[in-house]
């Protein structure tokens, strides 16, 4: 598929599309015309791309994760840094969790206080 319809079908713009090539993240051939083209795997590799950055995982360790994420191999420098940013994603889920606590006592506050006026 052509880079337009990958856009299409995952709501990512060919610029950034064009940028995951770059930092080999996704990879894609090129047709005589000179034209990127993607398999069909391409999409889910994109949502995959998108989590991971929704995620806060840089491209740079990206790059290293996700040949093991698509085939199942790893190296312990691949295992070492998936297992880093496991423990810096429980971290920042655990902080998130703790400022909706804190939120959620606010709330309650301040639906208190309009009830007294």
């Amino acid at each position: 598929m052509r880079i337009g319809e990958l856009s299409r079908l995952t709501g990512v713009s060919p610029r950034s599309l064009r940028w995951y090539g770059e930092q080999s993240l996704l990879s894609e051939t090129r047709t005589s015309g000179g034209h990127r083209e993607y398999d069909e795997d391409a999409v889910e590799r994109v949502r995959t791309i998108q989590v991971l950055f929704a995620a806060g995982v840089p491209a740079r360790h990206m790059a290293g994760m996700l040949p093991c994420i698509y085939t199942g191999t790893t190296c312990p420098a691949t295992l070492e840094r998936l297992e880093e940013e496991r423990i810096r994603l429980r971290a920042q889920a655990a902080g998130l969790a703790a400022t909706l606590e804190r939120l959620d006592e606010v709330v309650v506050q301040a639906r208190a206080l309009l009830t007294t006026v």
